[in-house]
């Protein structure tokens, strides 16, 4: 850690849902009392849960945009600055359980050998391959630019709550699998009536 801070940051079970669905290059915290607070550069682990909690990724502290205090208002209040945290690596489809984790609030000091030690335990990032995804709509429409109009508006409207996204890896079709709220689902309406 070269003599730098390491932190344990335990998001709520709301915002893991939301991390977990959309993929996201930083983690912004708002709300944070005062108290100690990471500096740029200092490590987090980001855990979700607390008996035990779960690892679901590793990363920096980034520089904050602002202090939230308006300089044209000077009676405006202060407002701390979020917490920025950029990823450096993920793991919400396979969290590591860290017991001995112990969070005393949103945001906890933490070791620097604890932090290397799930580091290590984590490992590198997995090497990227090409996958494709896809979202077929059977939609009724009077032209095909009317069509896509209301392929983005189903998107937008159903999101991926509720809307299947397929994929499969590169190459592979037949390996195709439906996803839903970021997991594996089930698309045969014959399997479901068992």
């Amino acid at each position: 850690m070269n003599g730098r801070h390491a932190w344990l940051v335990v998001l709520p079970a709301g915002r893991h849902e939301a991390e977990r669905l959309v993929h996201h290059e930083t983690l912004e915290l708002t709300g944070l009392d005062g108290g100690d607070r990471p500096r740029p550069g200092d490590g987090v682990v980001v855990a979700v849960g607390d008996d035990p909690p779960s690892v679901v990724a590793l990363g920096r502290v980034a520089r904050s945009a602002g202090d939230g205090h308006d300089p044209d208002d000077p009676q405006s209040a202060e407002v701390p600055a979020p917490l920025v945290v950029t990823y450096t690596r993920r793991a919400f489809d396979d969290p590591l359980p860290a017991a001995g984790l112990t969070a005393t609030g949103p945001v906890t000091p933490l070791d620097a050998t604890v932090f290397t030690a799930l580091a290590d335990r984590l490992g590198p990032t997995p090497e990227r391959r090409d996958w494709l995804v896809s979202v077929n709509l059977p939609i009724e429409a009077a032209s095909p630019g009317e069509a896509a109009r209301i392929f983005w508006s189903y998107v937008l409207e159903l999101g991926p709550r509720e809307l299947p996204a397929f994929v499969s890896p590169s190459g592979d079709e037949l390996a195709m699998q439906a996803f839903v709220l970021g997991a594996v689902a089930n698309q045969d309406p014959e399997e479901d009536d068992d």
